[in-house]
């Protein structure tokens, strides 16, 4: 078959543009246009009415309107009108969208009206267009949402503190190490969070690398003091995934299974990129760095020793435990404000001498009748007060459509432009408790191979829903 070589003349493509529109028109409008060629108005129950319609002379329906008086073109006066439900509207919104450069609807429909068209409800037309437009999801399209997740059973249950634990490791500081002829000889130091996820107490531990053997004896010095922990929770530093490897523990399915076999402990690992997950203990190191900063202005030394350090990090720790969990009450029957510290310490203000008349037996009884009231009385103002202000759901608490397996997608990568991150194939879901699609596993081509990523929702942009 011999390919055809040629080229359009303009009155052929204005021809083939008024054969379309003709075609078009009939398919909708066949009865106002009978109506308008035998010289008759159009039904009232027309979307045409209110337009005042006319036939130019090739045949083609166009707004009569109110404007024969201005002093502008004909073929702005008199649009051509051109049904909403026909697949031509839908060409000629996509045309004159990338013609904009894929601008907002407004913009995409100064273009469509400049070209002397009228789209009935072209609104909601350009609207729907511009919503599906990949090109647009790639620019402006924000990440995935979807409602915030129930509470884990490991926040909502009695346990001694630092039984379930959440740990993150922040801040470098600059100490200064000792003196040397030069001046003063520096070093970094880093500190441990460890969180308690049910008591939200804190403990910190200082340490002088972010090496694997810093951070294991960091966390031997926790359970030596706290004692041993059954859940460890953290995000995917390569400092916590060494640790793991150095005392031989097997991930499966990116959750650690077992950890310290000897102290029956588990290590559950965040996603990739989701520090959201673990806001729980991410909270309280922005707390820890704003306390610390208020404390540092007050050190006038010139270099900050180690000894100063370690200081200042146990009396953050201290306020920050001192720190109400629970709103604070107004009502003067209800004095004590819970913490914490009520737990740790079994404190409520400063310890009083005893009498000197009370025996040796009644002052054991005694006290150990005050530490269990204030163990019972912390934990009934935790299940009355605290849990209460765990309810709602401050933020992410609308549902949203779930990401499914063949949605294309543009992965999150934080050191390249937003234009230049990469497009994937979601390859893998895995539901929640509530069959909610909060983590999702994305398949994206990088040189020749291709590599599988896991990544929350949160990560990840929509670009078009699969098959």
């Amino acid at each position: 078959m011999q390919m055809c070589d040629h080229t359009p003349k303009a009155d052929e493509l204005m021809q083939a543009r008024i054969v379309i529109v003709q075609t078009v028109q009939q398919g909708t409008f066949k009865e106002d246009i009978k109506s308008l060629s035998k010289g008759e108005i159009v039904s009232k129950h027309s979307p045409l009415r209110k337009l005042d319609p006319i036939l130019d002379s090739d045949g083609v329906l166009r707004i009569g309107g109110r404007m024969s008086s201005a002093t502008i073109s004909w073929e702005e006066k008199h649009p051509i009108i051109i049904p909403k439900n026909s697949h031509v509207a839908t060409l000629l919104v996509q045309y004159y969208h990338g013609k904009v450069a894929h601008q907002g609807r407004h913009i995409t429909e100064g273009a469509i009206r400049s070209a002397w068209l009228w789209i009935l409800g072209g609104k909601r037309l350009v609207s729907s267009i511009i919503h599906k437009c990949v090109t647009c999801r790639r620019l402006r399209r924000g990440m995935e949402k979807q409602k915030m997740s129930n509470l884990p059973v490991d926040r909502l249950t009695q346990a001694p503190p630092f039984t379930q634990v959440g740990l993150d490791v922040f801040r470098p500081w600059s100490v200064c190490v000792h003196r040397t002829r030069g001046g003063l000889s520096e070093s970094k130091r880093w500190a441990v969070m460890f969180t308690c996820l049910v008591t939200r107490a804190v403990h910190v531990e200082v340490v002088e690398s972010l090496s694997t053997s810093s951070f294991i004896n960091a966390l031997r010095r926790f359970t030596a003091i706290r004692g041993p922990a059954k859940l460890f929770c953290s995000d995917r530093g390569t400092n916590f995934v060494g640790t793991c490897k150095e005392l031989g523990i097997t991930p499966g399915n990116a959750e650690l299974q077992s950890y310290l076999k000897d102290q029956g402990c588990t290590w559950d690992f965040n996603l990739p990129h989701s520090s959201h997950m673990g806001g729980v203990w991410e909270r309280m190191i922005g707390v820890a760095r704003r306390i610390l900063d208020g404390m540092l202005l007050k050190v006038h030394s010139p270099s900050l020793t180690h000894e100063v350090l370690i200081t200042l990090m146990a009396e953050a720790v201290a306020t920050m435990n001192a720190w109400p969990i629970v709103p604070v009450s107004s009502d003067p029957n209800v004095p004590t404000v819970l913490t914490p510290a009520m737990l740790l310490t079994q404190k409520v203000d400063s310890v009083s001498s005893p009498s000197v008349d009370l025996d040796l037996k009644d002052l054991y009884w005694s006290q150990w009748k005050q530490v269990q009231g204030l163990a019972d009385s912390f934990w009934k103002q935790w299940c009355q007060e605290y849990l209460a202000t765990l309810q709602p759901r401050r933020k992410w608490q609308a549902d949203q459509p779930n990401l499914q397996i063949g949605d294309v997608v543009l992965l999150k990568d934080s050191q390249a432009k937003d234009n230049e991150w990469p497009t994937g194939l979601v390859v893998n879901t895995f539901p929640g408790q509530d069959n909610r699609i909060r983590k999702v596993e994305v398949r994206v081509v990088k040189g020749d191979s291709p590599r599988v990523y896991s990544r929350p929702t949160s990560e990840v942009v929509l670009l078009l829903k699969g098959p």
